[in-house]
């Protein structure tokens, strides 16, 4: 692990938002841009800004209005214009239906594992001609975590630590018996969009965390009405603005001056690439500047 001693890094907060949460308020002189990337277009504009002293870049994951459905995102282009626009720490915020009892709609868990059921999706930056493997163990940064906990409390928001996210393709929601397969391995919520994005945000170096939002109890709960889009809209309103009010006391703190973190996600890459200098891909090397640009150096 890297030491925090040394070299400092003056955070810079991006926030990605799912369902329900296409702009960001609270912030200071705004302005949304448009990112180019190797990977083409993110999902939207970025929209730049500052609160207080920190600066803050958010990107609605499925684009404003909701046009993007989960297995049409460009999760490679929107981990990278977050990237190449500086960003150091992501918070993610996403809709998702509990597995647990205890879990009910409106309440908040910080993520700690993923379970990657989605197929239809593009999972790396590296490719034919710049190898890399990087470590998923620890898919999560725990230093986000702490202050995402801490903060949550502090607000009374219902919130838990911990927790297993199961990655569904979509766009369907599941049958009835693949949301008591997934409750039978102990899985916590289940969500469409946070694989690749996740594999992504540590392949870019970026310290990542999860911030899942539960809406509905997907189709398990017996007693319960079948997931519609109108009850998870009801609900997501109301969680849309807790979590906006977790965000403006969570950035504050996120965003002083630190060292390296403690996890070493910012140091993913610096044992990743196999592949041999004089076997690489030029033009993937290229590429790969504004993401791993450390290690090509």
């Amino acid at each position: 692990m890297p030491s925090n001693d040394g070299e400092r890094v003056t955070p810079v907060i991006g926030l990605i938002g799912g369902s329900g949460l296409y702009d960001i308020d609270g912030l200071a002189d705004k302005e949304w841009r448009t990112v180019e990337t190797p990977w083409g277009k993110p999902s939207d504009q970025l929209l730049f800004g500052r609160l207080g002293d920190v600066q803050c870049v958010f990107l609605p994951r499925h684009g404003r209005g909701h046009p993007t459905p989960p297995s049409r995102l460009n999760y490679r282009a929107n981990i990278a214009a977050l990237k190449q626009s500086g960003v150091t720490d992501v918070i993610s915020l996403s809709a998702v239906g509990s597995l647990k009892e205890e879990l009910p709609p409106g309440h908040f868990v910080i993520i700690d594992q993923f379970i990657d059921r989605s197929f239809a999706r593009e999972k790396s930056f590296f490719d034919d001609g710049l190898v890399a493997h990087v470590s998923m163990a620890d898919p999560l940064c725990p230093r986000i975590g702490d202050v995402l906990e801490q903060q949550a409390r502090a607000l009374g928001l219902p919130v838990s630590r911990g927790g297993t996210y199961l990655v569904m393709e979509g766009p369907q929601f599941s049958t009835r018996a693949e949301s008591n397969l997934y409750r039978s391995w102990g899985c916590d919520v289940i969500g469409m969009t946070n694989m690749p994005e996740a594999k992504l945000a540590r392949e870019a170096e970026l310290c990542y965390a999860t911030v899942a939002m539960v809406t509905d109890y997907d189709c398990w709960r017996l007693e319960e009405e079948h997931v519609t889009v109108d009850a998870v809209v009801a609900v997501m309103m109301n969680n849309a603005e807790k979590a906006r009010n977790l965000v403006k006391a969570v950035i504050p703190v996120l965003g002083q001056e630190r060292g390296l973190c403690p996890a070493g996600c910012d140091r993913a890459l610096s044992n990743a690439l196999i592949t041999s200098p004089a076997s690489r891909d030029p033009v993937l090397v290229e590429a790969l500047r504004s993401i791993a640009g450390r290690v090509l150096a």
